[in-house]
């Protein structure tokens, strides 16, 4: 306590104030007192006192009062009055009156430093902890409001604190759970506090269920209509999300950006906003953006931007932006947050090209935002937003670059409406120099990393006066940069030329072409001007060191090593260098470099753009050493480049020859796959079959039992003699049918014998087949296997064909059976008279048996004969799979033929490159490894991919 000393040491001089004395008084009867009545007047009275001498109380009282918390914790009352003491104490919420009594400075200290003393003893913030618990309203909301308090002085330390503390921030979760508003209000403000800048407390609190939680409480609040309780959940909801990928991804696992539709839900009434409503869906908006906002890894952002398509939010946010009425911040805040949900999201650009303003005739919505960009009566705000909205549709979208540039192209140029392309060149040429500037960037977006648009948009003519011939889109540009115009557009147009011209020879020989380029370009290089024009001449070295990098030498007189001995005449190589390194040293580059928004304080201030600082980054080195090089290094790195490109050329050609045999092999593989499936819908009809076959063995095998026993009954008598006709007649009928299953079962197996030596052919010519790649051996593997599953098949209809064999067996076995029996019943033909009534009856019944008999063999020819059909149709599969074998055959032999070619021609171009290799790096030149190149290809092939997926 020695700098409460430190503060009290000034008045100690003069006499101290009447309230001293009192509150001394008052501390005595706290500590002393055993009344409890006593000790909770002394203490409400401290509390009256607090405001007013919040230093004194501070000063003689904390010690008594966190003493009161830890002792009569059973008497509410006093608890509720000594936190509303220690809150009046260390708060710094105080009047306007006091705050006129005591400076600023003051009162932030003595907040700071009584925080301090309390939270020295971690005891006490554990033991508020403990209180807050309490259902009881006195205790339960001053407790709230002092830990509030406590994190707003010390947050970090009181953080800690609680982190460490057991349950300590489920305890407080519990407050968003009570029914009391006041309670559950205060509760969010606490909230807010403990998980301002600290991810693992946000992590907690995430998954204690507060996404639910707060959602509920919005929407219970209204929504965007809600009041300020809306808004401090919103407050609270960013600290949660922002910079933190791992609450992002719990919110958008557990479906809650769908919760978010509704809340930008805007009637068509849209006049008389109140004030609460804009901040609300302000916030609203810039929750969206936390979640989509390009410094998020890109996997997430990309699964966040895709859910909110699939949910309907990006539809409802179109819907706003072309709403009417919608104040200007907000339809700012709009069009920012709909830029970054569509922002390198092919699906989500698609829609929002789709989207058309409610016009008649209706326009697209891409062509009503540029109308505001290049209209210099807009907010400077809304054009920064407009811009920004037109780039991030453009970023990574080579499908709308290309309708953007067709646009300009005079094929598509519709004279009855206004299109993208026109709005542009009308901003690019019109004597606004922000319209100039915007302009530029935005179809500086429209060409970035797209060569083919590069050569399309040298295509485009433009009518500058009537009477005179029409002049292409670069002349212009080149001619408005010679007139001397304002620093910001000469900066717009320099970046667009720089942009169009890299990367593209065909550009670059155009520009050189006109005569007057390259002496302006000297020339304001060369001149010694003010800081205002050094970004221009930095600008200028920058697209003059561009036409001699990608120059490709076509026109005689502006060859690249001309121009070097231009420079060296005219400007000086280290001159040049120096004048080059003015872009990336001037300030507003450096911030344009930090994130992609374009975000200015004031027009003056817009020079440049993200992607263009990315642009410079990258070329800014190689072209000093462009300038630096001598003819012959040139002459060198160009034969290498065209051999490079060559040899590039052929394994692209090989890699599109191998992807065209890939898929004749998938082809094959599914008709091998189809005949598996045949042949398995094929055997499972024979198991059916067997199974039916089976049924009606067990049948017979029951009949028969039950004929043994009638006959063993009935050999007692002899009067059996019309019986034992009709048995030898059936007899004689049974034994030829008998005769017919034999000659079908010889047939049968002469067929299996013919498919047998079929197989073994089959099996010879596969194993005479040499190894082959890869391809090859697939379809080879795979037609063996497609022969054993029909040798398989054959060897099943061999075993069926043995088990009808032995079944005919026992048939004749059960004849002769039947036989022994007539020639036993023979002697007793003279006794009929006795049992004529019971002869009858076993006639009668065994008639019935035998008709079962043949009605049973008729079902077991026909099922013969199906087996027979079932057989002939796996012969002409067999044949079916021969044929196709040798055609594979046949297809493998000159696959491996063309592989060897190959294979041959790569081990050729591979020398050729491994000594071009050891040339550039004699002379100094850095060459990318095979495996480096070929990574490469694979990442390219990865992200074609990836994009085809997305589609």
């Amino acid at each position: 306590m020695n700098f409460l000393r430190g503060v009290m040491g000034g008045p100690s001089a003069g006499p101290q104030p009447s309230g001293a004395d009192t509150i001394q008084k008052l501390c005595d009867r706290v500590a002393s007192s055993t009344l409890l009545d006593d000790r909770r007047d002394a203490v409400r009275a401290l509390k009256s006192l607090s405001k007013k001498y919040r230093l004194e109380v501070g000063i003689q009282a904390m010690e008594h009062l966190i003493h009161v918390l830890q002792t009569d914790r059973s008497d509410s009352e006093i608890i509720g009055y000594a936190l509303d003491t220690l809150y009046n104490v260390i708060s710094n919420d105080l009047e306007e009156e006091e705050q006129e009594e005591n400076s600023a400075k003051q009162v932030d200290d003595l907040g700071s430093q009584f925080t301090e003393i309390f939270i020295k003893q971690q005891e006490n913030v554990t033991l508020l902890l403990t209180l807050v618990e309490e259902f009881d309203f006195h205790v339960r909301w001053p407790g709230v409001k002092l830990l509030t308090s406590l994190l707003k002085q010390q947050g970090p330390q009181v953080q800690q604190i609680i982190l460490v503390s057991p349950m300590g921030v489920s305890r407080l979760m519990d407050l968003l759970a009570d029914s009391r508003e006041v309670i559950r209000n205060d509760g969010v403000l606490l909230l807010q506090q403990l998980t301002k800048s600290n991810a693992a407390i946000q992590k907690i609190v995430a998954f204690e269920n507060a996404f639910e939680r707060l959602l509920d409480i919005i929407t219970e609040e209204g929504n965007s209509d809600g009041g300020i309780v809306v808004e401090d959940c919103l407050l609270l909801l960013q600290n949660l999300l922002k910079n933190n990928n791992s609450n992002q991804n719990f919110f958008k696992e557990g479906s809650y950006i769908q919760r978010m539709k509704p809340w930008f839900e805007v009637g068509d009434d849209n006049c008389g906003w109140s004030a609460q409503k804009v901040t609300n869906l302000h916030l609203m908006l810039q929750l969206v953006r936390v979640l989509v906002s390009p410094t998020n890894p890109p996997g997430a952002t990309s699964s966040c931007q895709k859910a909110m398509f699939h949910c309907g939010l990006l539809q409802q946010l179109c819907t706003i932006l072309m709403a009417t009425g919608v104040p200007a911040d907000i339809l700012t805040e709009t069009i920012n947050t709909v830029s970054e949900v569509i922002r390198g999201c092919q699906t989500n650009q698609d829609y929002f090209a789709s989207v058309n303003a409610p016009s008649n005739p209706p326009r697209p919505a891409i062509v009503v935002l540029l109308m505001s960009m290049v209209n210099e009566r807009q907010p400077f705000v809304l054009r920064c937003a407009v811009l920004y909205c037109f780039q991030c549709f453009l970023y990574k979208n080579q499908k709308g670059q290309g309708e953007i540039v067709s646009t300009l192209l005079p094929s598509t140029i519709d004279g009855n409406s206004v299109s993208a392309g026109q709005l542009l060149c009308g901003g690019l040429f019109s004597t606004d120099s922000l319209s100039n500037w915007c302009a530029a960037v935005a179809l500086a977006h429209a060409l970035q990393e797209n060569a083919t648009l590069k050569e399309q948009l040298l295509r485009v003519q433009l009518a500058t006066s009537i009477g005179n011939p029409p002049v292409s889109l670069l002349q212009q540009c080149t001619n408005i940069l010679s007139q001397g115009s304002k620093v910001q557009t000469r900066v717009g147009l320099l970046m667009l030329l720089c942009t169009w011209l890299s990367n593209c020879s065909i550009a670059v020989t155009h520009f050189l072409h006109n005569p007057a380029n390259v002496p302006f370009l000297t020339g304001q290089i060369a001149e010694n001007l003010g800081e205002e024009e050094q970004l221009v001449q930095g600008l200028c070295a920058l697209l003059l060191g561009i036409s001699i990098y990608y120059n490709d030498n076509s026109l005689e007189n502006y060859r690249k090593e001309k121009l070097k001995q231009l420079i060296e005449k005219r400007i000086g190589r280290e001159n040049f260098i120096e004048k080059l390194g003015f872009i990336s040293k001037h300030e507003l580059y450096s911030r344009a470099a930090q994130k992609p928004q374009p975000s200015f304080s004031s027009p003056d201030h817009m020079m440049f753009d993200h992607e263009f600082t990315k642009l410079v980054k990258e070329l800014e080195g190689v072209i000093s050493k462009a300038i630096y090089k001598s003819s012959e290094e040139d002459k060198k790195e160009e034969e290498v480049k065209k051999t490079l490109e060559q040899h590039d050329n052929i394994v692209t050609h090989y890699k599109k020859v191998i992807r065209e045999q890939d898929q004749e092999l998938e082809e094959l593989k599914q008709r091998i796959n189809t005949l598996t499936s045949q042949n398995e819908q094929l055997q499972a009809t024979v198991t059916q079959q067997v199974s039916q076959i089976q049924q009606h063995k067990d049948q017979y095998n029951l009949l028969k039992v039950q004929l043994g026993k009638d006959t063993q009954h009935h050999n007692s008598h002899s009067d059996t003699f019309q019986m034992n006709g009709i048995q030898t007649e059936e007899v004689s009928k049974l034994k030829e049918e008998l005769e017919e299953w034999k000659n079908k079962h010889e047939l049968l197996q002469g067929q299996l014998r013919e498919k047998d030596s079929v197989i073994e052919k089959l099996n010879s010519s596969q194993l005479e087949m040499g190894t082959t790649e890869q391809s090859s051996q697939t379809i080879k593997s795979a037609g063996l296997e497609h022969n054993s599953e029909l040798q398989k098949e054959l060897e099943m209809l061999r075993s069926q064909i043995q088990l009808q064999a032995a079944e005919i067996s026992k048939l004749q076995m059960e004849n002769q059976k039947l036989q022994v029996m007539n020639a036993a019943a023979d002697p007793a033909l003279g006794d009929s008279g006795a049992t004529a009534a019971t002869s009858s009856e076993l006639e009668a019944r065994l008639e019935q048996e035998i008709k079962e008999l043949k009605s049973e063999v008729k079902a077991l020819s026909e099922e013969k004969e199906s087996l027979k059909q079932h057989l002939d149709s796996s012969s002409s599969t067999v044949a079916i799979l021969q044929d196709e074998k040798s055609k594979l055959q046949r297809e493998v032999a000159e696959s491996k033929k063309e592989q060897d070619d190959l294979l041959v021609l790569l081990a050729d171009q591979d020398q050729k490159i491994s000594a071009l290799k050891i040339k550039l790096k004699d002379l100094g030149v850095p060459v990318e490894d095979e495996d480096d190149i070929e990574s490469g290809d694979q990442g390219d092939e990865d992200e074609d991919g990836d994009e085809d997926e997305q589609d």
